[in-house]
Formats: structure tokens, C-alpha cells, sequence
């Protein structure tokens, strides 16, 4: 690409990095506004018509402030609830996050899939016709963990993950007389590919694990070739957002420093007006 393309990744906390990662890798020239609603985490806990609300409301700022050439939901539970109230409300490309139980449908062999999402990933009638569309002939065993979320969330701010924990989270799974057949997991929440070895370590035995990091990247490119990005003046340098400053934010700069060096801002959101 002749222009280095600006992409609003967004989300409810770290997930986004392991979305984020994809990216950079598959257009090195892009320069990401990484903003995190920290303020409103965990949105696997929230109602619909919070969830729709809230991500209008921050994108809407975003938006105003950081002029993306395209912006990534990099949530699985916002873009399952949110999606079509985002691109009923912006013009420009949007691209969301969901399952990815397509693929692992087509990769299992035993056909009995794991899925690991929110709580609310797991209970929307998104992820049950999706499930309906493209594994009809699998089981599909499904897990939402919080807790797994929050692990995730520790392993990024340098504190240790205990395995005693990770197994807790994954009894319902472990529980399951499915369990044993089970070939392939789905990690349907982007914190979770940052806590991969430890979900390996807890299952100890070979899984096939799919994500849709590689897809949001194939999907960005796709839709930022579509035409020509307009002419106007972009950041140089990557930078990332938080809408709430707290001791969180601290601790995870180490890990900012490492996938996404850059200036670190703060957002106030005030009802339906919000100001960077």
C-alpha cells in the first residue's frame, strides 16, 4: 500500500492485542490507534441494549478524534450484539470478530469442537447459528469463562497465571463426557490466544486452536484495497487509548511497549457526548 493505512482496533480490554498482532504482521506499514473501553470491562457481563449503547458511544468519539481509514471490533461479544448499529452509524469499513467455528468445523476430524468465549458470547443467538450454518454435523461443546478473561488480563500486567486457575475455569469442559473426542477448540474470545500455552498446558493433550486473528488481517487488507484511502493527513506513530486512567493502565505499559510503542491517552465519556 502506497499510503500506511490508520486502524482504529477497538475493544473492552488486552484482547485486541493478540488481534492487533495479526495485523502488523500482514501490513507492516499500517499505522493502529489500539483503544481499550477499560471503563466498561468486562463486556461479556453486559446486557445488549448497555453493550450497544456504550460502543456507539465510544467509537463515536474515536472516530471524531482519530479519523481511522477503518475500524476493527476486535471483540467477540461486541461485534455479536453491536455490529449492525456500527455500520448503520459509520460510514467507513468496519470489520467485526466473531467465532471462528466455520473453520474448525472443517478442521475437525472427530468432529466434537470445543468453544471458549464470554459468558455472553456463548449464550447469543449469533454464536448458535453460527453454529447451526457451519457445524450442523458437530457436537459442540461450549464454555463461557470470565475468569479466563481476567487471567488474560493478569498475564499482560505481568502477573502470574496460575494453572490451578486455568484448570478451574475449564472444569465444565474437562467435565464434559464430550471431552474426550474433542479435537479442536475455538478460541472465541480474543483474550484468549494470549493465554494459549497455559489453556494447552491445562488440557494436556494435542488440540487443534483456532482463532480469527489471521482472518481480521486477510479481511483488513481486502476491504482497505476496495479503494483508494483518501488523501489527508494520518498519524506517524501508533499510539493507544484507555477511557479509564487507573493502576491497570500502568502495569500493562511494559506489555504496550512491546506490541504497540507508543503514546498512551485517556478518554472522558459523559453521557452521549465524549471528549479525547
Amino acid at each position: 500500500m502506497s499510503i500506511s493505512p490508520h486502524i482504529l482496533v477497538f475493544d473492552s480490554g488486552v484482547g485486541a492485542l493478540s488481534i492487533i498482532g495479526e495485523i502488523r504482521r500482514a501490513i507492516p506499514t499500517s499505522i493502529i490507534t489500539y483503544a481499550s473501553d477499560n471503563g466498561f470491562f468486562p463486556y461479556g457481563t453486559k446486557t445488549e441494549e448497555e453493550l450497544i449503547a456504550r460502543v456507539d458511544l465510544v467509537l463515536r468519539a474515536l472516530v471524531a478524534e482519530s479519523h481511522p481509514d477503518i475500524i476493527v471490533v476486535a471483540c467477540n461479544t461486541a461485534s455479536t450484539v453491536a455490529l449492525p448499529s456500527v455500520r448503520a452509524n459509520f460510514s467507513i469499513p468496519i470489520v467485526g470478530v466473531v467465532p471462528a467455528i466455520k473453520p474448525a468445523a472443517q478442521l475437525s476430524s472427530s468432529k466434537v469442537i470445543a468453544l471458549l468465549g464470554t459468558p455472553g458470547t456463548v449464550r447469543r443467538p449469533y454464536t448458535h447459528q453460527l453454529i447451526r450454518d457451519f457445524a450442523a454435523d458437530c457436537e459442540v461443546v461450549m464454555v463461557g469463562s470470565r475468569e479466563l478473561v481476567e487471567l488474560a488480563e493478569r498475564k499482560l500486567r505481568g502477573k502470574t497465571v496460575d494453572p490451578l486457575a486455568v484448570r478451574e475455569a475449564l472444569t465444565p469442559l474437562l467435565q464434559s463426557p464430550a471431552y474426550e473426542r474433542v479435537d479442536t477448540v475455538v478460541l472465541a474470545c480474543t483474550h484468549f490466544p494470549l493465554i494459549r500455552p497455559e489453556l494447552a498446558q491445562a488440557l494436556e493433550r494435542p488440540l487443534h486452536w483456532v482463532d480469527s486473528g489471521e482472518a481480521i488481517a486477510r479481511r483488513v487488507i481486502h476491504l482497505l484495497q476496495q479503494s483508494p484511502l483518501p488523501e489527508r493527513q494520518r498519524p506517524n506513530e501508533h499510539r493507544s487509548v484507555f477511557t479509564l486512567d487507573c493502576a491497570e493502565v500502568e502495569a500493562l505499559k511494559p506489555q504496550l511497549a512491546d506490541h504497540l510503542p507508543g503514546p498512551i491517552n485517556f478518554a472522558r465519556l459523559a453521557d452521549r457526548q465524549a471528549e479525547i
